[in-house]
């Protein structure tokens, strides 16, 4: 089957894409983008991947869903394009960041020069139906980040991986916390972010981790 991917994911995942799941999920998914409003648009589908190298790869983050607004997703998770209104998740995100480094907030949500830096901004979820959370969930997507997952935990090593809420914490059991540098915390969204998320300094923590394992930090 021929995905478009990035080429260096395409080779750790060429297997992935044989088995008959994905098959099946590719099918569910061509025929929404058919029938239904879908986001994020469908060459964005594997942004995450094709802005961050496996190569390059530091910082792997955690979501769920895109998001279902019109205009928002743009294939990176917690991400929106240039011109939207920042989400409120981001914008706690942005306000931890402010409070632990000292950054003023940028004016756009829109990551992608975090992923150039070698954050994979995944979504357990890569599709979703307009105004309807959760519609592409169990078609296959999570068996094939979960394999994504544990491929990248098996095959690198110093990777941070920052797990945000309860949904997110549940992929730590496919990671090897022997090699690599697990951080966690409640969610950023508005209805979690003051149980544990505002305050957790995941941002300069991270660099520090990466310091010390003479990696280039990230510019947050």
């Amino acid at each position: 089957m021929n995905i478009k991917i990035e080429d260096s994911w395409k080779k750790l995942l060429e297997d992935e894409f044989e088995k008959d799941y994905f098959k099946n999920l590719v099918e569910f998914v061509k025929s929404e983008y058919k029938t239904q409003s879908i986001y994020p648009p469908g060459n964005k589908i594997f942004n995450a991947f094709d802005f961050c190298h496996l190569d390059n790869l530091k910082v792997v983050i955690l979501g769920q869903d895109p998001y279902h607004g019109k205009g928002q997703a743009n294939g990176l998770c917690f991400s929106v394009r240039n011109g939207i209104k920042k989400p409120p998740s981001l914008v706690n995100i942005f306000k931890e960041i402010k409070d632990d480094l000292g950054l003023e907030i940028p004016e756009s949500g829109n990551l992608e020069r975090w992923a150039k830096q070698g954050i994979l901004l995944l979504n357990a979820t890569l599709t979703v139906r307009a105004s309807s959370p959760g519609s592409h969930q169990n078609k296959g997507w999570e068996i094939f980040t979960d394999s994504l997952i544990k491929k990248i935990s098996e095959q690198k090593k110093d990777i941070v991986f920052l797990l945000w809420g309860a949904y997110a914490q549940k992929k730590e059991e496919l990671i090897n916390s022997s090699k690599h540098y697990i951080l966690k915390s409640a969610h950023p969204s508005p209805f979690s972010a003051h149980r544990g998320f505002l305050g957790n300094k995941h941002f300069s923590m991270t660099n520090d981790f990466l310091n010390k394992k003479n990696i280039e930090k990230i510019s947050w």
